[in-house]
């Protein structure tokens, strides 16, 4: 099985943009702290790539930005390249499933992080009726 559950701070603005074929795909880094700190006291972060596609993608876009703290479910993806000199690298990436989105609503003073408001709603006219006819008292 190949699941992961990652919660970190996105460590730059997610970059949006599309694939050839029309899909939405947003591509973010998360810095993630490890439970204990190393011997020299001092605390260990690890970094990870993630790829969102779909609505997942468009939603991460719109709703995240540098320093937010959001939660990953998804899986992990290796790749392997050659680079321009010839050696043979291998790309880590998250391919997320799920990101729920942590940091409070105007955590840093803006409204960005906030759904619109929705329209407002036309309230239905009401006519007064004046027929008592039907009434029994």
């Amino acid at each position: 099985m190949n699941k992961v559950f990652l919660i970190g701070n996105l460590t730059r603005d997610p970059e949006h943009s599309e694939t050839n074929s029309g899909v939405s795909v947003c591509r973010f880094a998360i810095a993630v702290n490890r439970r204990f700190s190393s011997q020299d006291a001092e605390r260990q972060t690890d970094f990870f790539n993630v790829t969102a596609f779909r609505g997942l993608a468009d939603n991460v876009a719109r709703f995240c930005k540098k320093g937010n703290k959001v939660a990953v479910v998804g899986s992990i993806q290796m790749r392997n390249y050659e680079d321009n000199s010839g050696q043979k690298r291998t790309f880590v990436d998250v391919i997320a499933d799920d990101v729920e989105f942590l940091s409070p609503k105007n955590a840093q003073g803006d409204d960005d992080y906030s759904a619109p408001a929705p329209a407002p709603r036309k309230k239905p006219a009401l006519e007064a009726i004046d027929d008592d006819s039907d009434i029994p008292f």
